[in-house]
């Protein structure tokens, strides 16, 4: 391989600002999808997201996502983030290029993470950063150690503990893949030499690639040093597939729930509680089993929820109490003390405090006042085929169980809703509003049904059914 003629300009000047690159082009074909690898969600957000707020989290003031041709809908995701595209899929030192415009030189540190490897902590790049400045180093590799290493990059070490190379697995020999320190693929490179490290990198190997490993060996022939700094094998799982996307959402979860038993939520089944990325549970919370939280859901102190419910994009103010079996669509806002049993939907609508809809019953686009009851069966029919339209029942309202509230409607504050009833109009403060048909007794009717139906029978049957 021939020597790489450069030098190392600004080699000495040091920046105090971090940049960051993601990597994010693979068209990932094993995931056997429309949908781009780095768009599937973990914890209802795209897994790019992840080591890209992993990165702005530690410090980055500039970063950078590298795609392929045609990735709108990545540029989309990560924006107002900018991207730069690799025109064609040949290696990771390749892939860094298309962003030279956007980091330049003036980084002090560049982080290079990939947009399939969501499960890094800020913590872990900040010790990065920090070992990189401290030493002086040209370039830092995040390292692990699999229970399988594989066709894992293996990390060669000398004997003062520096790094010497990092060797693909296919071009390692018999020795080297006895190595278990193994490369994740996630830098931390000195700002100053980043793009002249790159573009003396060949592809002079098994696949025909640029392999941005390289640089560790080309840093080293010109002098500069390169460390090494572990994590734990679940951080940095790669997703190439289904199976490895399911892995990732749970060691996510399991993230997730540790996180809110540690703040104060009591969990009383853990395993089969599910959280998007921005769950956020106040202190003395309960949560029972088998519970899911969609994205946007806030929590305040002292909630119960029961099991089995769903709740997404709701707000429960403190002391509220929901489910079983309940589910709260985007829009819900459950205000101090109220309460939302079992088989009960509520979408975009307010219960203001201490109002209660027990059971049985669906509240959409409407304003439920401070004590008020929603009796089982009720509905607010807020949707005629062309429109939404909106309830609004006043504080203390009576809502009587099986009445349909047509919107636009208006029920005065204290008012009585009888059960059965089907009201389209306003309804004073403090009034009572029936809809029922006339009740009609025939006295000892039904004994003659009974036994004019019996008398009509079949004999085969013996005038029995």
């Amino acid at each position: 391989m021939p020597q790489e003629p450069f030098a190392f300009a600004g080699d000495s000047a040091a920046k105090s600002r971090i940049s960051a690159l993601i990597l994010g082009a693979g068209k990932g074909v094993r995931m056997n999808s429309r949908l781009p690898k780095v768009l599937h969600p973990i914890g209802n957000r795209p897994m790019v997201l992840y080591p890209l707020n992993a990165a702005l989290a530690a410090g980055a003031g500039t970063c950078v996502v590298v795609v392929g041709p045609g990735m709108a809908d990545v540029a989309e995701a990560v924006a107002p983030v900018p991207t730069a595209v690799q025109a064609e899929p040949r290696g990771t030192a390749d892939a860094v290029k298309p962003a030279r415009g956007a980091i330049g030189r003036d980084a002090d540190t560049v982080l290079i993470l990939f947009g399939d490897t969501p499960l890094i902590f800020p913590q872990t790049l900040e010790a990065m950063i920090a070992r990189r400045r401290e030493g002086g180093h040209a370039v830092v590799v995040l390292g692990f150690r699999p229970t399988e290493p594989g066709g894992y990059g293996r990390l060669v070490q000398g004997g003062d503990g520096m790094l010497e190379a990092i060797v693909e697995a296919r071009d390692a020999t018999a020795e080297q893949r006895e190595i278990g320190l193994c490369n994740s693929g996630v830098m931390a490179v000195d700002g100053a030499i980043l793009f002249d490290l790159v573009d003396a990198v060949h592809n002079d190997n098994a696949k025909g690639e640029y392999y941005l490993t390289d640089i560790v060996g080309i840093a080293r022939r010109h002098g500069r040093t390169s460390s090494v700094i572990e994590a734990g094998a679940d951080e940095l799982l790669g997703i190439n597939s289904r199976e490895e996307l399911a892995a990732a959402e749970r060691i996510f979860q399991q993230r997730m729930r540790r996180a809110a038993m540690a703040g104060g939520a009591t969990l009383t089944d853990p395993d089969s509680v599910w959280f998007s990325y921005d769950t956020v549970l106040g202190r003395d919370v309960t949560v029972g089993p088998q519970v899911v939280f969609g994205p946007g859901v806030v929590v305040g102190d002292d909630v119960e929820i029961g099991g089995f419910c769903h709740i997404e994009g709701a707000a429960l103010d403190r002391g509220a109490t929901v489910g079983p079996f309940a589910r709260l669509r985007p829009g819900a806002d459950l205000r101090e003390g109220a309460k939302v049993g079992n088989f009960v939907e509520v979408k975009n609508a307010v219960l203001k405090p201490g109002a209660r809809a027990n059971h049985l019953a669906y509240i959409g686009d409407a304003e439920i006042g401070a004590g008020a009851n929603i009796g089982a069966g009720t509905i607010t029919c807020n949707y005629d085929g062309f429109r939404k339209a909106r309830t609004v029942i006043g504080d203390r309202a009576f809502i009587g169980s099986n009445s349909a509230l047509v919107a636009p409607v208006t029920i005065g504050e204290r008012a009585i809703v009888g059960a059965g009833s089907t009201i389209d109009r306003d309804v004073e403060a403090d009034a009572l509003a029936l809809t029922r048909a006339e009740h009609t007794a025939v006295p000892r009717a039904a004994e003659k049904i009974r036994r004019r139906k019996a008398g009509d029978a079949p004999e085969s049957q013996g005038g029995k059914k």
